[in-house]
């Protein structure tokens, strides 16, 4: 989940409104928070981006987001599936979950947090100001788990397999309790120039495909500007974990001129897996829904087929509405197939 914007959040029961990228953006996704404006202006005097702090940056950008949103003080639940476009709250949003958000002070240098007991899926990730998503978490139970800064981010991510009203009630269930609500303090970046950074690092992986690592803490950067670009194209992703966290794969950028498809074995990821399109700022486009396992056809041999601008008759087809798109494939729970990359349906398509 990438998190992208750049004065205030507003999020109303409203149509969504499309705006660039200096604008502010307002969501059809009702949230359980009021925007509060009051850290929005970076200082006259602001950190320069570089190289070396653009994942601490971006992160920061993300952090207010949701602090404009009251998540520095309380749980904020997004109610519904996510705008489409530059109205949306976050870039490459998936569209399988509601999400939760949570800005916590760590405590002796842990942070607390319980999932419940529900019968639709439930994680949670906790991500470092830094930007590793240092934990990802799916059984319910009661944590206390060690980060390396002073806050996190904590992402609640609640399936909607069983329907949106499922999926709230579900939400309605997390105890935020446990939470301890700090004073976060905004790092003065110059967020138009973390803006720019990050769609010049989106540009750069248009034209191939593109695998996320992840690492979980600053120690395992091994690749810098590698880890610069999984910040930009997907900020707030987990790092693989057979059968518990995610792996996630972009397509290059194509035509929406022409009938693709892309066929591969059933990923049989533990939780779930979809595929889902996005713009080239890595946005949900308007009008178009994903495909997941929780109902795509599979083929009689038992692999799956998915189309691209094939029509209604072809296999688990997306239509993106004449708009050119990349998709990403995500696996809840991945198995170890995958890990070991022997399917990978972004290399497949024809």
């Amino acid at each position: 989940m990438k998190l992208r914007t750049t004065v205030f959040i507003a999020m109303v029961l409203s149509s969504a409104i499309a705006c660039s990228p200096s604008e502010s953006p307002v969501s059809n996704s009702s949230v359980d928070a009021s925007p509060d404006t009051s850290v929005a202006e970076a200082p006259a005097s602001s950190l320069e981006v570089t190289e070396t702090n653009y994942a601490h940056a971006e992160t920061a950008r993300n952090f207010r987001n949701w602090v404009n949103l009251g998540a520095d003080q309380k749980l904020v639940h997004m109610r519904e599936l996510p705008p489409r476009g530059t109205a949306a709250p976050t870039v490459q949003m998936n569209d399988d979950t509601l999400y939760s958000i949570a800005i916590v002070e760590a405590v002796n240098g842990n942070v607390a947090f319980s999932i419940p007991v529900v019968d639709v899926y439930m994680a949670v990730q906790v991500v470092t100001e830094g930007g590793h998503g240092q934990h990802y978490v799916v059984e319910a139970g009661d944590y206390d788990l060690p980060v390396e800064t002073s806050f996190a981010f904590l992402i609640y991510r609640t399936g909607t397999e069983k329907g949106l009203d499922a999926s709230r009630q579900a939400q309605d269930q997390i105890d935020s309790s446990p939470l301890n609500f700090g004073a976060y303090e905004l790092p003065n970046y110059d967020f138009e120039e973390v803006e720019a950074w990050t769609s010049r690092l989106t540009a750069e992986t248009q034209g191939k495909a593109f695998s996320y690592t992840f690492p979980r803490t600053s120690a395992e950067v091994t690749d810098r500007h590698q880890w610069n670009l999984e910040n930009a194209n997907g900020w707030g992703g987990s790092s693989p974990e057979v059968g518990v966290a995610n792996v996630y794969t972009n397509s290059t950028f194509l035509s929406a001129d022409e009938c693709l498809s892309t066929t591969f074995d059933d990923p049989k990821s533990k939780y779930f897996t979809s595929i889902t399109a996005y713009d080239q700022d890595r946005y949900l486009i308007d009008g178009v829904r994903n495909v997941n396992s929780h109902s795509w056809e599979p083929n009689d041999d038992g692999s799956i087929t998915v189309s691209f601008n094939c029509g209604d008759d072809s296999p688990n087809n997306i239509d993106t509405n004449g708009q050119d798109f990349s998709f990403t494939m995500r696996y809840y729970g991945v198995s170890q197939t995958v890990v070991d990359g022997n399917i990978a349906p972004e290399t497949t398509v024809q």
